[in-house]
């Protein structure tokens, strides 16, 4: 059993539905959910937000944080699972914002530097699991497929 099907049987097992937010993955934790059969009685929706306006327009994410801390943030990345939840029905959201390359990056910020956030319904909005990944200048691609693994990991029910 793959990842993203282990993810879906295990929500499905807890009854809980999950929500992505997505920026430098461009929807690949939402294309390998749906790639599982039975994806739709947990995987409620995907936010695929690359540009700061989307951020803004379909999650929320307030301007002075995208301002202050950068797109690539845990603020951020905490800011879109909350959107993701506020503007879903599922229980648990999973946010990455990052990377990819082969530019955008900086001393601070070098490419292959993701940021991860998963936030649950009913929790205290400050508890927030968040973590930043530095994985290297390892592609394009290969960044991204990392950055997918690591956000389905984190739509495991603890």
């Amino acid at each position: 059993m793959n990842l993203a099907e282990r993810v879906i049987h295990a929500n499905r097992a807890s009854g809980l539905t999950v929500v992505t937010a997505e920026s430098c993955t461009g929807g690949l934790v939402a294309g390998a959910l749906t790639e599982v059969p039975g994806a739709s009685e947990v995987f409620e929706r995907g936010f695929v937000t690359y540009s700061n306006e989307a951020k803004l327009e379909s999650l929320g994410v307030n301007l002075e944080i995208l301002e202050t801390f950068g797109a690539v943030s845990i603020a951020v990345a905490w800011a879109m699972a909350q959107g993701a939840l506020k503007h879903s029905n599922a229980d648990v959201a999973v946010a990455i914002t990052g990377i990819a390359g082969p530019d955008g990056g900086s001393e601070l910020k070098p490419v292959g530097m993701v940021v991860f956030a998963r936030a649950r319904r009913g929790e205290d909005p400050d508890h927030v699991v968040a973590d930043t990944k530095c994985f290297g200048d390892l592609g394009r691609s290969e960044i991204r497929r990392q950055a997918m693994l690591v956000a389905l990991e984190l739509l495991l029910p603890a």
